[in-house]
């Protein structure tokens, strides 16, 4: 048992000063591998560009190289296959992933954390992660109001009251209806595009904090990884999670959005206003009065806003009383991403 312990300390990738176990109960309270493995396959992408530099700086030969990047693609290719297995030691995804390294190439998965801190790396992952995520967000926005600018179109005849106090004021065309909640998100849109390129400024080469010692070329990690600039400090390199809190602003102006475009639909589709009808395949109904048809779906896009601007506003207070460079409460914006 004891040996079993000592063999999972040395897994770690911060453990070398410790020579006591850790309460069970710290290692679960301290773990963020239940949320940051989605963070696999970006992990996996720092550490292929890492070894192409740490071998131009010749701190590992060319067979050393190549050793480390097959065993990555083959740990890529167990998480494509969700054959990758996670152990109860694996603290987080960048320890997870150089642990079944060891295992799979043996010594030499050692040399691929030279001048690398989990500091710049986890800042490195996080950006690769959520630029992945923008463009995502970016292409379903677009779909999004391309469907409104079409129904705009096909119903252009169609006239509704315009409302202002919730009174109402003056007729209005239901095209400019829909075609105000489009401009709406074109301009979240924009904001997203100017997020990205906040997101796209490489960390990673900052170290623990002041640095990588080992003549470790950024241009090439920027290059191979995409970024289009480089942080010019190092400790806002590690220290740095203005554009998480940017993000999650974004998320809660899209949110807000998205919530009084729904509040409206459900306001339409009642039998007091009676413009619309929601499908039935985005309504419910009720276990006691069969006539009713619920709009579960809009009212759970309102609903859900509310946590959205929870996560913004809890992020922020995290922020606001930290000292400068990295600290272990930065991790929490992990989760709320």
């Amino acid at each position: 048992m004891g040996e079993e312990k000592k063999v999972s300390e040395g897994l770690k990738l911060w453990g070398g000063r410790f020579s006591g176990d850790r309460d069970p109960v710290m290692e679960r309270f301290n773990a963020s591998v239940d949320y940051d493995q989605r963070m696999w396959h970006e992990d996996l992408m720092g550490s292929q560009a890492y070894v192409k530099a740490l071998e131009k700086a010749r701190l590992v030969d060319s067979q050393e190289k190549q050793l480390i990047w097959n065993g990555l693609e083959k740990i890529k290719e167990e998480w494509n296959r969700g054959k990758f297995i996670l152990k109860a030691t694996d603290e987080d995804i960048h320890t997870a992933n150089e642990r079944r390294l060891k295992e799979l190439i043996g010594e030499a998965a050692g040399k691929l954390h030279t001048g690398r801190s989990r500091n710049d790396q986890v800042a490195t992952d996080m950006k690769l992660w959520l630029a992945n995520q923008v463009a995502a967000l970016h292409q379903l926005l677009n779909t999004f109001v391309t469907v409104l600018v079409k129904r705009a179109e096909s119903e252009i005849d169609v006239l509704m009251p315009g409302y202002t106090h919730m009174q109402r004021a003056q007729p209005i065309l239901w095209s400019h209806w829909l075609l105000s909640y489009a401009w709406y998100l074109e301009a979240d849109i924009q904001r997203l595009e100017q997020i990205k390129k906040r997101v796209l400024v490489l960390p990673l080469g900052s170290g623990a904090l002041s640095g990588n010692p080992f003549n470790i070329d950024r241009d090439l990690l920027c290059k191979e990884l995409g970024f289009s600039d480089l942080t010019r400090n190092s400790l806002v390199g590690v220290g740095d999670r203005d554009f998480v809190a940017e993000f999650l602003f974004w998320s809660s102006l899209t949110s807000v959005h998205l919530s009084r475009l729904a509040e409206d639909l459900i306001l339409y589709c009642t039998k007091e206003f009676g413009f619309v009808s929601l499908s039935d395949a985005y309504s419910t109904g009720s276990s006691l009065m069969p006539q009713k048809k619920n709009a579960d779906s809009l009212e759970l896009i309102r609903g859900k806003a509310g946590r959205i601007f929870g996560r913004c506003a809890g992020f922020m207070m995290v922020l606001k009383g930290l000292p400068s460079t990295y600290n272990r409460d930065l991790q929490i914006g992990r989760a709320h991403v």
